[in-house]
Order: structure tokens, then C-alpha cells, then sequence
């Protein structure tokens, strides 16, 4: 009996007769295989009309060899997570999320809180599907949930849900065919130029200096408390270099950005003025305008023009947007830049914005233009 070797590790197939291997393509004897089984037991087999079929059942055999650990993995993967309750699972999730500021652990926290952990706590990982994502939206439709929470909160289970899709246990993502919720933009509230001059001068100077650094520059509100002489790098350009964090109270990196990266914005010469006249009339403390009002050694605090902005409303002398928030101030940077057909990339740019995307589904309906529009501007280009 003669016999012929594979690959290591495949095995060997032959044939019991009489002939020699340089004959068995001519003898009618049947071909056999031999290999080692999962167990690491000889395994033998025989029936195989051609040395072609002899080799395609050693190479099946072989890769299911090679596939059973990594399939043997899977299976033990699911076993321990796909029992395991969503509020389990997220704890141990969590600390893996180092990437992420205080300020949005914070947030985190919050929506786990109040509307990921009341849906999902005991739920089973295993059991989730596209379905039962989808029925936490309309749950949230239903309850009157901000647009803004609801996309925060679909964020977050997305994220946990992919961690858990990586991990083997689901064959098809469980997000696939869920229609995540639709920002409106009709909820992005924006004040004239009117409101916007009635909103500067209806405040003291340090709103007036904040609407001014929102509106002018695109700062975020702490972005703006962080408001620095010194970056001021050209006559035209203001470089943000940090923010006060509302959770620790303390300077900080900007967001999405590591320690010491910056972001250089337009400086209108309005807002260049503003900027000096405050440091003029009211001194800075390392370069810094803003300071906590009993402690010139402190950040700006967040609450006080928060407060600020509760009185001015309530007081009904001011005209400001119904469900306008200080953040406003910054969507009418946005809405400038756009309306005067800046580009979409360098306003997300600007703004500090993660991805222009961001940027798109927030602002798209102020962007000018048209298919009619974009048809005449091409057709002016091809009859040139």
C-alpha cells in the first residue's frame, strides 16, 4: 500500500491495492484518506472515485480544523455574553471608554440614567435586535423626548450594541434597518441680526462679550468663558486653545481634540474690539477676561450667565426666540457663514465639529441654492 502527503497537518490519501502510486489514476480501486480529527484521533475514510475528490474532502476537512477554535471562541463568547444583562455588560463596557472627557462621562451617566438603563437594564444582550431598537425610538417619540436626547441616547446604545456585534454575538448587526432619529432642523432656533443686537445690548459687558466671541466666531459657551488676550494671533484670527469644563470647573482641552491642539477661527473686527475694550475696562488675569466673580484664581463658572440668561428671559423685555438657549448665539455664526456661501467644510472646521457630517444635517437648511440653481451655475461653466 503506497500513500501520498498534503500539506502538514492535512493528511494523506491512497489507495489499498496492489498497484503503484504511479498507477492509480488507471486502477479501479477506490482512494481512501486518512487524517487526524478534531480530538487529535486517526480518522479514516474511503468511497473516493478520483485523487481530485480524495483531496477536495482533505482540504474541507482541513479548513474546518482550522475554523473550529476560532468558532469553538465564538460559541463561549456568546455563552458568557449573551446571557448577560445590558446593565452588566455596560459596566463592564464602560471602562473602556478612556477616550471620552469628563464632561462626557458625565453625559454618559445621564443617559444611561434616564433612558437606556429603564428600557434595558435586565434585558438579555442576546436578545436584541433591530426591532427592539426601533421600538425604543418610537418609545421615545412617544414620550415627548427632546430630538437632541433621542439621538444621543440611540448613539450611545448603537455604540454598545456594535461593541457586543464585534464580539460575535449577533450574525446580523441588530441596528440594520433601524431608522435612527431625524434631527430636526426647524428646531435649530437662530435670532435675527435684530434679536442678536437687542441680546448684546440688553445684558452686562460680559454677555455682551460672550454674544460676541458665539456669534462672531462659532465659540461654544465654554470656549468663550476661556476667552484669552493673548489668542489673539493675527488681526483677523482668534486661536482656541481650551474651554472651561462645566463638570470639573477647570480649563480643559477642547472637545474632541487632545491637550494642547487648537483650532484658528475667523476674528471679525467687531468682536476684536469687543475683546480689547473688556480687557481695557476690566484688567485679565493671565491673559484671561473672564474670571470666577468672588475668585479672580478660578475659572468662569457656567451658571452665571446661565442665570443671566433665565433672568433676561423672564423679565419679557428682551425679544429672544421662543426655546432659544444661549447656544443660539453660536448657530448664528454658522447661519452667516452659510448664507454668504462660505464653504460647509471650513464652518465645520470653524466650529470644531467631529466630522462635516455633523455640520450638514445640522445647518443643510440654511445652506443656499438649489437643483434649478446648480443647473444654471453648470450650464454657465459648459457655455464657456
Amino acid at each position: 500500500m503506497a500513500t501520498t502527503n498534503l500539506i502538514r497537518g492535512m493528511g494523506t490519501f491512497f489507495k489499498e491495492c496492489e498497484h503503484p502510486a504511479s498507477r492509480w489514476s488507471r486502477c479501479p480501486h477506490e482512494y481512501k484518506i486518512r487524517y487526524r480529527g478534531p480530538a487529535g484521533n486517526q480518522v479514516q475514510e474511503s468511497g473516493f472515485a478520483t485523487q481530485d475528490d480524495a483531496k477536495d474532502r482533505l482540504v474541507e476537512v482541513y479548513r474546518e480544523k482550522k475554523s473550529a477554535p476560532q468558532s469553538q471562541r465564538k460559541a463561549e463568547r456568546i455563552r458568557k455574553y449573551g446571557s448577560m444583562q445590558f446593565g452588566d455588560y455596560v459596566a463592564q463596557w464602560k471602562p473602556s471608554q478612556r477616550h471620552l472627557s469628563p464632561a462626557s462621562i458625565r453625559h454618559l451617566d445621564s443617559l444611561l440614567e434616564h433612558h437606556l438603563y429603564p428600557a434595558f437594564r435586565s434585558r438579555r444582550m442576546g436578545t436584541f435586535d433591530h426591532k427592539v431598537v426601533d421600538a425604543f425610538i418610537q418609545t421615545m417619540e412617544r414620550n415627548g423626548i427632546g430630538l437632541a436626547t433621542q439621538t444621543n441616547a440611540f448613539d450611545k446604545l448603537k455604540a454598545i450594541l456594535l461593541d457586543a456585534h464585534r464580539l460575535g454575538l449577533y450574525d446580523e448587526n441588530p441596528l440594520d434597518g433601524v431608522k435612527p432619529p431625524q434631527y430636526d432642523p426647524k428646531r435649530t432656533i437662530i435670532p435675527s441680526l435684530e434679536q442678536l443686537q437687542g441680546i448684546r445690548t440688553a445684558g452686562d459687558d460680559t454677555l455682551l462679550l460672550v454674544a460676541d466671541l458665539m456669534s462672531g466666531c462659532g465659540l461654544r459657551n465654554g470656549e468663550a468663558f476661556a476667552v484669552n488676550i493673548n489668542n489673539i494671533v493675527a488681526d483677523d484670527v482668534y486661536r482656541i486653545t481650551e474651554q472651561v469644563n462645566q463638570t470639573t470647573k477647570t480649563y480643559g482641552p477642547l472637545k474632541h481634540r487632545k491637550p494642547n491642539e487648537y483650532r484658528d477661527v475667523p476674528l471679525p473686527a467687531r468682536v476684536k474690539h469687543t475683546v480689547e475694550w473688556y480687557a481695557d475696562k476690566y484688567g485679565t488675569v493671565d491673559g484671561y477676561l473672564l474670571r470666577h466673580p468672588s475668585d479672580l484664581s478660578r475659572a468662569f463658572p457656567h451658571y452665571y450667565l446661565d442665570n443671566h440668561w433665565a433672568r433676561l428671559k423672564k423679565a419679557g423685555t428682551l425679544d429672544i426666540p421662543d426655546g432659544m438657549v444661549l447656544y443660539g448665539l453660536r448657530h448664528f455664526f454658522a447661519s452667516n457663514c452659510l448664507s454668504h456661501n462660505i464653504p460647509i467644510t471650513d464652518v465645520a472646521e470653524w466650529m470644531g465639529h467631529r466630522s462635516v457630517d455633523i455640520t450638514f444635517k445640522t445647518y443643510r437648511h440654511l445652506m443656499p441654492g438649489s437643483i434649478s440653481r446648480a443647473a444654471q451655475v453648470l450650464n454657465l461653466g459648459l457655455a464657456a
